[in-house]
Parts: structure tokens; C-alpha cells; sequence
């Protein structure tokens, strides 16, 4: 039983914060920022957002845009690292005020691959036959987590969430068998684990919150609680082999080549990484989905916040093979082969 994706939304914060107007209280530039990151600009939520309040946005998108009727819905998975409270899960916030009253509801944690991880996992019901539509969101409110004080990281984070309505392939949908989900293969190292992990900071050692002022002003001031840290230049090298490693197998398993392929969507770590392994695997830009330039990395969201922004500016048609592939803390990674159809 084949699953199909049946609707997608997204959502960004309104607040736009630019590299300009970061370097007034980070110790950076915008020329610095766009040659390491292609990151020109990012999304950043007021600090009454949460996460779930994210993640509640786009998942209304997605279940209006599929058509779907929300107590048909019979599971919510949210990917995310940035929950409102470690428990109840974010899905369990969310799922009352979606209406999703007949929907199991939880959490996954692979950062980046986050996305992914969860959508195989709502794939798999629908196989089983235990559902017939599932929720798949991916949220993250990185500016929570990310200690604004240090540039090599806080830089690259955005805020965001983006969703997909997976349904059973139905009769009314033409080539049926041949339309959803083809493949996806996934794996973790955690041997990895410490180039990308959040803890709580000892006393006296917290890191810095950025704040908005009146008319938009930036400030940073001390106090945080858990803080995001990331060596740089080793997950740089672990993304691209693991994403190109990972892309291959998953065309392999889907019986394709990149030839085959319409649109490539990786996750939106920074430029240098997109580019490394659009040669490294020799995918054309022109097939490459970017917009990490205009909403940073948004971790757990990239990906379906692409994905949704694809389909709205007409660079998926009925039929494309599209590639979605992502790297993440973990270590983590995933890739999934899909044929476009609804």
C-alpha cells in the first residue's frame, strides 16, 4: 500500500532579522555570514511564540490543503528539538487545537533529519494499513537554544515549521502505484553524537537570549537555559559525505538515477554544504530547491518549509521524481525518493 503526500503547508515568523541588523549585536557582518552561510536573512519568532504555536500553523496549512477532514487524521508526528516542555510532546499541545481527536500523537528527536525520520515513520502506518492519513511536522524554535553570543553558530539558525499530509494511495488518484513515497534509507552514527549536542550550562556559565525592542531593535542579554553547540568544520565534512552517501542509496533503492530526478531538496544547513554536494554528486543547480538564504537553517522545518515553497512557485509538476535529503545531529541522516501525484 503506497502512501501519498495529499497536502503541505508552512510557516515562518513574521520578524525578519537581517545580517545587518544582527551585526549591531553580534560580533559579525553581513559579508562574513553570506561567504560562510549564503544566509542573507532569517526568521526569528517573538518570545510569546513557541514552538507548538509554529508547528500549529503549518499544520493547519497542510490539513486544508489536503482536503482531508482532521478526525480522519489517525497520526500526528512532530519532529523537533525545540519542544515547549519535555513532556507532554509538542504533537500532544498541538493535537486538540487541530481537532485531531481520533490521532495517536508524539514527538521524534533527530534534529535535522528530523523531517525525514518522521516521515518514514507515518509511512509505515500507512503500509501497515493502522491509518489511513498521518500528520508529519517538522518545527524548531532554534532561537531558543542558540547562545547568542557565539557568531559561528548563532548566524546560521532560523525559526519555522512546515508540514505534509500523508494519506493511502486512493483510487482517485491516476497510476496510482506509481505515485508517493518509492523509497527512503536512513541511518545514525552516535559515535558523532558530541559534534552537535544541547545540554543545560553549568551556573554562572549561561549563554546569551537575543531580544526584540521597541521598533524592531535588537539586543542580547545573559540568560538561557539549554544552548546548541556545534564543531563547525568536522559536521561540515560528515554532511557531505553522509548526505551524498545516503542520496545514492536511497535513487538506488528507488531503481532511479539522478537522471530521473525532477527537484532535489536537502536540508538547508548553509550554501557551502548544498554546493559541496551538488558536485560532489554532480546534480545542476537548476534542480537544486534553495531557500536558506532568505529563512537560515530552520533544522527539523527545512526541508517541508522547501517543499511546500516549491509548490507554490510551480517548480513541481504531476509526475516528478523529487529527492529529499538530510544530515543531523545525531549523527544523523535520510533520504527519500518520492513521485509527485495527488
Amino acid at each position: 500500500m503506497n502512501a501519498v503526500i495529499t497536502g503541505t503547508g508552512a510557516y515562518v515568523p513574521p520578524n525578519v532579522v537581517t545580517n545587518d541588523a544582527l551585526a549591531t549585536v553580534v560580533d559579525t557582518s553581513d559579508e562574513w555570514i553570506r561567504a560562510r552561510t549564503g544566509i542573507a536573512e532569517r526568521r526569528i519568532a517573538a518570545a510569546s511564540e513557541k514552538c507548538s504555536d509554529l508547528a500549529e500553523r503549518a499544520a493547519r496549512a497542510a490539513i486544508e490543503n489536503s482536503g482531508v477532514a482532521p478526525e480522519e487524521i489517525g497520526l500526528l508526528v512532530v519532529a523537533t528539538i525545540t519542544a515547549d516542555t519535555r513532556t507532554p510532546s509538542t504533537a500532544c499541545w498541538i493535537q486538540p487545537r487541530l481537532g485531531l481527536r481520533n490521532a495517536v500523537a508524539f514527538d521524534i528527536s533527530a534534529a535535522c533529519s528530523g523531517f525525514i525520520y518522521a516521515l518514514d515513520i507515518a509511512r509505515r502506518y500507512i503500509q501497515t494499513g493502522a491509518v489511513k492519513h498521518a500528520l508529519v511536522v517538522g518545527a524548531d524554535k532554534m532561537s531558543d537554544i542558540v547562545d547568542w553570543s557565539d557568531r559561528g553558530t548563532c548566524v546560521i539558525f532560523g525559526d519555522g515549521a512546515g508540514a505534509v499530509v500523508l494519506s493511502e494511495c486512493g483510487t482517485d488518484i491516476p497510476v496510482c502505484e506509481s505515485r508517493g513515497i518509492i523509497s527512503t534509507v536512513m541511518g545514525a552514527d552516535g559515535d558523532g553524537a558530541s559534534l552537535i549536542h544541547m545540554k543545560a550550562p553549568a551556573p554562572g556559565t549561561d549563554g546569551y537570549a537575543l531580544t526584540f525592542g521597541e521598533n524592531g531593535a535588537l539586543s542580547v542579554a545573559p540568560g538561557r537555559g539549554d544552548i546548541l553547540k556545534m564543531e563547525g568544520n568536522k559536521v561540515f565534512v560528515s554532511a557531505v559525505r553522509g548526505m551524498s552517501e545516503v542520496a545514492f542509496k536511497a535513487l538506488e533503492a528507488a531503481g532511479l538515477t539522478l537522471a530521473d530526478i525532477a527537484l532535489v531538496i536537502p536540508h538547508q544547513a548553509n550554501t557551502r554544504i548544498i554546493d559541496s554536494i551538488a558536485d560532489k554528486m554532480g546534480i545542476p543547480h537548476e534542480k537544486l530547491c534553495v531557500n536558506i538564504d532568505r529563512v537560515g537553517n530552520t533544522t527539523a522545518a527545512s526541508i517541508p518549509l522547501a517543499l511546500d515553497e516549491a509548490l507554490r512557485d510551480g517548480r513541481v509538476r504531476d509526475g516528478d521524481n523529487i529527492l529529499l535529503v538530510a544530515f543531523g545531529a545525531g549523527l544523523t541522516w535520510g533520504a527519500t525518493v518520492l513521485r509527485w501525484g495527488r
